[in-house]
């Protein structure tokens, strides 16, 4: 597939309003399905790549916070990882105060890890690390975009990109990250030269994401982005919670595989198959 679409420049649109009828509805029958483990403390998630983790105005079932409540009967429930919408994968959920504040603890002293799997748009030859500072980007028409600064303006960030299979013009890459900054996957590939395919904020032109927010997606989007959403999966978090290591991994979501056998070819078949029923 030809990636010159990252090229060319677009124009003016209508706007288009999103029905309410058009919002994104929870099923209690897809919910249990996304379930890679529960007990009487933790509830772990994978979550699609569609899916909002706050509540939002469309009621509960509009929300994975807002799903996971009903669906345990509409108690507190804690979000301990928080995922972009677009970005699929592994979402930790406490049941109780306790385990809210263990697993608070855990993350401000970084007792965890993180690995997500990206498709890149470009051919990475080798593994790379980003060690570059993050901090807002105000040269732009979108607020919510994150970028790299210069040292002592931003905060340390560090993202290990390893690739997978390289083919087509594109990287199926394994992502860790050693700090947590906002969008940081998305910034620094950006920053490298290797966007991820379907970044409306990140990809060939941040207005993509304006035209998205007015018009949903439309076929001019999909040959300039190729992908519905940003080709990013939160694959695997390993910690230690009361003193048990625990690792919970979702395997490579459907849409992911399916573009990475379509545009990689062969080079990506045997990592898609391996990588695809890791869960659990």
């Amino acid at each position: 597939m030809s990636t010159s679409g990252y090229e060319r420049p677009i124009g003016p649109w209508p706007r288009k309003e999103t029905p309410l009828e058009a919002i994104r509805l929870i099923t209690p029958e897809e919910l249990r399905a996304w379930i890679l483990f529960e007990d009487e403390h933790l509830l772990v998630l994978n979550k699609p790549g569609d899916v909002v983790c706050h509540p939002s105005k469309a009621g509960p079932w509009s929300s994975l916070v807002g799903a996971a409540r009903e669906y345990l009967g509409g108690g507190a429930v804690h979000l301990i990882f928080r995922l972009d919408r677009e970005t699929s994968g592994v979402v930790l959920i406490a049941k109780d105060e306790r385990t809210n504040t263990l697993l608070q603890r855990v993350t401000l002293k970084r007792c965890y890890s993180k690995a997500y799997h990206a498709i890149l748009v470009g051919e990475l030859a080798v593994e790379t690390t980003v060690d570059q500072p993050l901090g807002p980007d105000c040269s732009g028409p979108v607020v919510a975009r994150t970028c790299v600064v210069p040292a002592g303006q931003g905060k340390p960030a560090v993202t290990r990109y390893t690739p997978l299979a390289v083919g087509g013009g594109f990287t199926l890459a394994r992502v860790v990250t050693e700090t947590g900054r906002k969008h940081q996957i998305r910034a620094h590939a950006q920053w490298l030269g290797y966007p991820l395919v379907g970044d409306k904020i990140y990809g060939p032109d941040q207005r993509l994401y304006l035209e998205f927010i007015e018009r949903g997606w439309t076929p001019a989007l999909e040959s300039r982005l190729l992908l519905r959403r940003q080709a990013l999966h939160c694959a695997e978090i390993a910690l230690t919670l009361a003193g048990e290591e625990r690792v919970f991994r979702a395997g490579l979501p459907d849409d992911l595989a399916a573009f990475a056998m379509r545009c990689m070819g062969e080079a990506a078949r045997a990592v898609v198959a391996g990588l695809a029923g890791r869960e659990g």
